[in-house]
């Protein structure tokens, strides 16, 4: 008899897809630089005063030493899962089911939320450009099916979609800073910003709190592992590139701004007009047309911010649907496209549930949709991190490995403190996030523990009725275990390889 043919294998992620510049792409824009400065940097200026380029600086450090365990741990650990799957091998799977709820939440909160800042900054940009007014709701709408079909696309096509994106919103910055620096500034260039008088000011803890906000996405890097191009090398160099470049850019564009008023009159310039600090400076050492390109492209950033997160997203559902947490269906590929069709549409369903109900109550785009939304989810990822980074050392300290004690120890460790202390920042000035109430703030706030208890409750219902699941969560893909892409032991960082991964309890 004739042998039955097997059936073909389904659809998967497009491997090899994406290079370090790629990967970098997806990480910086999720970030939105332009709508971070334009939009946020005058508040931390305000508050801050000179000193605020420093809080950039301190916050890159700060995730750069977390970047060190983070990416170690992605050379061992090789699940798509990122996050929860390093949180799972290092302090269990009850609190690895824990994390993967708080990333779902997370991640689309940090998303779902940005689509009233799109219908805003489309209506400020309109009003600006052609004195028209247009609502927000029918904006928001639209860019959540053009994020929707950003995201039905290949991955690769992503990338360069959000290559050129990011090259418009940092070049108009680029531009700004060039047009200060050729003209010296109101008064001259000065590095007074740097000085530990400017710096050790009350209003240095708020300017952090705003500045660990704006990396906000940097970490999804490892997200992106099974469709890298030599997931070994890429992974850890698109993180530190993302971490730099974020940390001196954000400092520096603070900087320029700064010059360009003046250090005795930037914070009266910024008092009087937060949100046309950036358009009158560069108005006035550019041109009127620079300003225009600026409003155009902060509704451009806004753009390839939710489509970085959309695609973030879509694979976390993925991971988690081939875990067997999620219903499989979300774990489908489009054959042709080789993306995750399906958890992009369910991503996108809910976040035009969440933007009709918000506008249905009548609330305020930017003041409930965004603030609202954005806030317990930017606590969120910040918690994850911090979990993240106290898995580092329980995990290294079960596995045989040659990693040095600076990577699996003293900088995780370190990473840790210095986390939990921004976090507790950003929790104590939770209202210069949210405009909002103490009632409000405190529901805000208190939903990152909810969301991670009832994560943890999961898990315990999984480890009784679908123990199956249960015992295969956060393992490492079998072809992964197996087959190495670096075949010298020599060529990994430090002599590093990876090893066989013990099951953890």
């Amino acid at each position: 008899m004739p042998e039955t043919p097997e059936p073909p294998a389904a659809p998967a992620l497009r491997g090899a897809a994406l290079g370090t510049a790629d990967i970098s792409f997806f990480v910086v824009s999720a970030a939105a630089p332009l709508t971070v400065m334009a939009g946020v940097a005058p508040v931390a200026i305000l508050l801050g005063g000179i000193g605020a380029p420093a809080g950039y600086l301190l916050a890159g450090l700060t995730l750069a030493v977390f970047a060190v365990g983070f990416t170690t741990m992605s050379r061992h650990v090789t699940s798509g899962g990122a996050f929860y799957a390093y949180i799972a091998r290092g302090l269990g799977k009850r609190v690895g089911i824990g994390a993967a709820l708080l990333a779902l939440v997370g991640y689309n909160g940090m998303e779902i939320g940005v689509y009233g800042l799109l219908g805003t900054t489309t209506a400020d940009t309109v009003h600006a450009l052609a004195g028209a007014d247009v609502p927000w709701l029918p904006v928001s709408l639209a860019g959540l099916l053009l994020v929707w079909y950003g995201g039905f696309r290949s991955i690769d096509f992503g990338a360069k979609l959000l290559g050129v994106l990011l090259v418009a919103e940092t070049g108009i910055l680029v531009l700004l800073a060039a047009g200060v620096l050729l003209k010296g500034g109101a008064h001259g260039l000065s590095l007074g910003s740097f000085a530990p008088g400017a710096v050790l000011v009350p209003g240095t803890a708020a300017v952090l709190a705003f500045a660990f906000a704006a990396f906000t996405g940097f970490e999804s890097t490892v997200i992106y592992r099974r469709e890298a191009r030599d997931p070994y090398r890429t992974v850890p160099r698109a993180t530190y590139i993302a971490v730099a470049f974020l940390g001196l850019f954000y400092a520096f564009v603070v900087w320029t701004v700064i010059q360009a008023y003046g250090a005795e009159e930037v914070v009266g310039a910024a008092t009087e007009d937060p949100g046309g600090l950036f358009f009158t400076a560069i108005t006035t050492y550019v041109g009127p047309w620079a300003a225009d390109l600026m409003h155009l492209f902060i509704v451009t950033s806004v753009i390839a911010s939710l489509l970085a997160f959309h695609n973030a997203i879509n694979r976390y559902v993925l991971s988690l649907a081939e875990e067997g947490v999620l219903p499989a269906a979300l774990g489908r590929v489009h054959p042709r496209h080789r993306s995750p069709y399906l958890a992009g549409a369910a991503q996108t369903l809910l976040g035009a549930v969440v933007v009709l109900g918000f506008a249905l109550a009548g609330a305020d785009p930017y003041q409930q949709l965004l603030l609202w939304v954005n806030t317990p989810g930017m606590i969120g990822l910040m918690a994850l991190m911090l979990l993240a980074a106290l898995a580092v050392p329980v995990y290294f300290r079960r596995t045989a490995h040659t990693e040095g004690r600076w990577r699996t120890v003293v900088a995780p460790v370190t990473a840790a403190v210095l986390l939990a202390v921004a976090l507790c920042l950003v929790i104590s000035r939770v209202g210069l996030f949210t405009m909002a109430s103490t009632t409000v703030n405190t529901v805000l706030v208190a939903l990152v523990p909810a969301v991670f208890l009832a994560g943890t409750a999961l898990a315990g219902r999984l480890r009784t009725r679908r123990p199956d699941v249960y015992a295969r969560f956060a393992e490492d893909p079998v072809q992964d275990a197996v087959q190495d892409p670096v075949q010298d032991p020599a060529e990994y960082p430090e002599g590093a390889q990876p090893c066989p991964q013990p099951t953890p309890s």
